[in-house]
């Protein structure tokens, strides 16, 4: 094989290699260890209406932030329901009275999570169900990870928890239900 002929087959060998990593990197908008860890098929609706059955188990959510409180330590945010497609990307519901149409809250330690989740129109949430809920029925989730989708491709982030493990603790002026 002659010096010109292996350098076009190498680079070829390479441009492909490249593409595959950016097709492959671009459809994974979850993790596959987090997909693999979480409830399949969970919807806000089943969430709602059995929190008794997800308590500590691993859910995936779309939302868009709609409120945010701050206490010392952490940072939650008020997320309307936004059902994820097959590819784990946050869409409108079908029906914007129907019961997916509601809302559910993220916890995750302030000093953790970059600021630049204000950017974000849209998310794909995973997180563990905690055992509280707020205004009665909205439940919690203890956030692991979540990528956020921009209005432009510049505002778009993604945030992991260092430690799945981690259980954030309830603060005192939320009522356990």
């Amino acid at each position: 094989m002659t010096p010109n002929a292996w350098l076009h087959r190498w680079s070829a060998c390479f441009t492909m290699a490249i593409i595959m990593t950016v097709v492959l990197w671009g459809c994974a908008n979850v993790p596959r260890h987090y997909v693999w860890m979480a409830e399949p098929g969970t919807t806000l609706t089943a969430l709602t209406a059995h929190p008794e059955m997800y308590r500590g188990k691993v859910v995936l959510l779309g939302g868009t932030i709609i409120e945010e409180e701050e206490n010392e330590q952490d940072l939650w945010l008020h997320v309307i329901n936004r059902p994820l497609d097959q590819d784990y990307i946050p869409h409108g519901p079908a029906d914007i009275n129907g019961p997916e149409a509601g809302s559910y809250w993220v916890v995750v330690t302030k000093q953790q999570f970059p600021r630049q989740y204000r950017q974000w129109a849209r998310m794909t949430v995973v997180g563990r169900v905690t055992d509280t809920q707020r205004y009665g029925t909205e439940p919690v989730l203890a956030l692991l990870y979540v990528r956020g989708w921009g209005l432009s491709t510049a505002h778009h982030g993604v945030w992991e928890n260092i430690n799945p493990n981690y259980l954030p603790s309830t603060p005192g002026s939320i009522k356990k239900n």
